[in-house]
């Protein structure tokens, strides 16, 4: 039975450790149980789902740069990105807050998720990893890779970019760049997290930083290691304000969809977990019982999700005996009657 399921749970007993050892979970009394599918459940299936769609918008949001100045550079084989930079952006610069979301993230406390067990309903329906959400999130990635390549190309085009009149070259286009791509993933995730604790904000605003420093420190290197980096952020981009404005135009463009697209949610459609958040965040449990009788009454609804699984196993199964009939008869009448 453990080995049929999707993930196993084993209860450790009187009747021995078999259970426990052929598991994936193992709990010691039943009772467990609750807590760990309609709490870490819920909790589990978001920040993972979460966290898988925030891949697929950072990586396209930077990867699609690289095509697009390819492109607009006639495919000359040039890189608009230090070697550097391509090297830190996952492992250093982005993965810290993409790890937080998917440990430390909590749509609902523990104490909302067991009030409401309607919750759990969305891990079992899909509604954050279907390809409704998937391809969303990748048009974001699209359009905020689109956005970050074309503003920072009409802004630094054939345009003084310092006092004394000179124009940027292509290391100070992809720092800039870059710069903006930072920002803009990591004020995206920001904007996912509904959790927020000390770590989580130390690890996205911290990535940020971590940009900064690393680009100022690799400029401070001499030439023969740094190269066309020397130098870069304490001579050319620091002292321009049009460096940060980009940065500070780039990265409202690049977020404006989103906080359209969850404040249309909230206002005109919203889920399960926006009206319970508003219901705990405004006391509205304390000041409109109607309200939190109607959620709890949601919560207590039966369910078909259960008995439809049960129905498709029995059908597979059905399925299965047929095949095997049929296979039998055919193999019955090949046989070569006795003469």
């Amino acid at each position: 039975m453990i080995q049929e399921a999707d993930i196993g749970v084993g209860i450790s007993g009187v009747e021995g450790m078999q259970a426990v050892m052929a598991s994936d979970f193992s709990i010691s009394q039943f009772r467990f149980l609750e807590r760990l599918l309609v709490v870490h459940g819920h909790w589990c299936y978001k920040r993972i789902a979460q966290m898988i769609c925030y891949f697929f918008y950072k990586n396209i949001a930077f990867g699609l740069t690289l095509f697009y100045f390819e492109a607009f550079t006639g495919f000359s084989g040039q890189s608009v990105y230090n070697d550097w930079y391509m090297l830190l952006f996952n492992v250093i610069l982005t993965s810290l807050p993409v790890i937080s979301l998917g440990v430390f993230e909590q749509d609902v406390s523990s104490e909302v998720c067991l009030q409401f067990p309607a919750l759990y309903q969305q891990g079992t329906k899909n509604l954050f990893f279907d390809w409704y959400r998937i391809l969303g999130w990748m048009g974001n990635g699209l359009y905020s890779s689109l956005v970050i390549f074309i503003l920072n190309i009409v802004i630094f085009y054939n345009q003084a970019f310092r006092a004394g009149g000179q124009t940027a070259d292509m290391a100070a286009v992809g720092a800039t760049m870059f710069s903006c791509i930072i920002c803009a993933v990591n004020c995206q995730i920001a904007l996912t997290m509904s959790h927020f604790t000390w770590i989580q904000h130390l690890f996205v605003w911290g990535s940020v930083a971590t940009w900064f420093l690393f680009l100022l420190l690799y400029g401070l290197m001499p030439p023969s290691y740094s190269g066309d980096v020397y130098g870069l952020l304490v001579e050319v981009l620091g002292p321009a304000p049009i460096y940060w404005s980009t940065i500070l135009l780039v990265t409202v463009a690049c977020i404006v969809p989103y906080l359209v697209h969850i404040s249309f949610q909230r206002c005109f459609n919203p889920m399960d977990h926006h009206i319970i958040q508003e219901i705990k965040y405004y006391k509205k449990d304390v000041e409109d019982q109607r309200m939190w009788r109607r959620e709890r009454s949601k919560a207590r609804q039966e369910t078909k999700i259960g008995f439809t699984a049960r129905v498709d196993a029995k059908i597979r199964q059905f399925k299965v005996k047929l095949q095997r009939r049929s296979s039998t008869l055919v193999s019955q009448n090949c046989m070569p009657s006795p003469s």
